[in-house]
């Protein structure tokens, strides 16, 4: 039992979609704010309503972008929602008539303080001022005692410690690469959006009040542009299986690192992230070994030509997954409930 058609789901297609799957099963749906589909009438009508109320809820999110870009270009803090650490997110006041606002956090604000000054004066790498904050026992905004290098670097390159937050910075767009999590679930996304950074030049500025100068954070910018250029890590040749090797027993994917023989000779693995402690609050995670990359190339490479010169082997790798989807679960009690319908007819 529903309320109505754009209760089940705003978009007309999932409410087909839902409809027959449910009358598969032999559940009525009854919707107390549509007339019941006993007639094409009727049908046609509660198509019409279903694809109205897609419409509309397109119209409101339309709506609701264009009034929080407007309230973002007056200035309000109401359209961020929430305050970066070292802030607290003070919210509108209807009766009084105050605008939602920023308040510093003076503990916090000095860790913000600290991070940008062991950052851009004593010349230290992310990896060490999260190592130097968990040895202090500093919480994090959750009350934790472990930071990760990518809060901190959230935290250096957030343009609100200046005093000017920034509304628009991301944006929804089809997912683009698998993640960690899609991997474990055997590459499949339940989200098929992901967030994207927008061009520096599209976010609107709004202003709060400032933890730092603006000349501390402008330094910071240029240390992280020329770290990016300058950093070792930094793939300048790139190999063969970069951002293709994923670790089977933890899902991390492999980065490449470097290590020299002691006649100074570089040789480079494929590591898995599962193995690095500084990532874990309890350590590793992943017990796998570093591997040759020149090794692993070449025998990656040895099998590629060998399915070029035998494309009978990609066929019958292809049949191979084939058989596995059409046996797999899902599949199987597919195939039950439609013996089951078909049984049903005959009778």
């Amino acid at each position: 039992m529903v309320y109505s058609p754009d209760r089940l789901s705003r978009k007309y297609a999932y409410q087909i979609v839902l409809t027959e799957e449910f009358a598969r099963q032999g559940v009525e749906v009854i919707f107390l704010k549509s007339p019941k589909a006993t007639t094409p009438e009727e049908e046609l009508a509660l198509q019409l309503q279903g694809m109205i109320a897609e419409y509309e809820r397109a119209q409101i999110l339309e709506r609701t972008r264009r009034g929080k870009k407007y309230r973002a270009k007056c200035g309000s803090v109401s359209v961020l929602g929430g305050a970066p650490y070292g802030y607290q997110y003070i919210k509108r006041n209807t009766t009084n008539g105050n605008d939602a606002s920023y308040n510093v956090i003076e503990k916090e604000a000095n860790v913000v303080k600290k991070m940008f000054r062991l950052y851009t004066q004593e010349g230290l790498s992310l990896t060490k001022i999260t190592d130097s904050l968990n040895s202090q026992g500093i919480p994090t905004r959750t009350g934790k005692s472990r930071w990760k290098t990518s809060t901190i670097s959230g935290i250096l390159k957030n343009p609100a410690y200046k005093g000017k937050a920034c509304y628009g910075k991301t944006e929804q767009k089809e997912t683009q690469k698998v993640t960690r999590i899609s991997r474990l679930k055997g590459g499949y996304s339940s989200r098929g959006t992901s967030n994207h950074v927008r061009p520096k030049e599209e976010w609107i500025e709004i202003p709060v009040p400032a933890i730092i100068s603006e000349e501390i954070f402008e330094h910071a910018q240029e240390l992280f542009e020329r770290n990016k250029r300058l950093a070792s890590r930094r793939t300048k040749e790139p190999s063969l299986l970069q951002g293709l090797v994923v670790c089977s027993e933890c899902s991390y994917s492999l980065y490449r690192e470097c290590s020299r023989t002691t006649a100074k000779k570089r040789i480079y693995y494929y590591r898995c992230r599962g193995t690095d402690n500084f990532r874990f609050e309890n350590g590793r995670i992943c017990s796998n070994r570093p591997i040759r990359q020149d090794y692993l190339e070449e025998l990656v490479w040895e099998q590629i030509v060998r399915l070029l010169e035998e494309p009978t082997l990609i066929r019958e790798e292809i049949e191979r997954r084939y058989k596995d989807a059409f046996n797999s679960n899902s599949t199987l009690k597919r195939k039950e409930i439609v013996n089951r319908e078909l049984n049903r007819v005959n009778v």
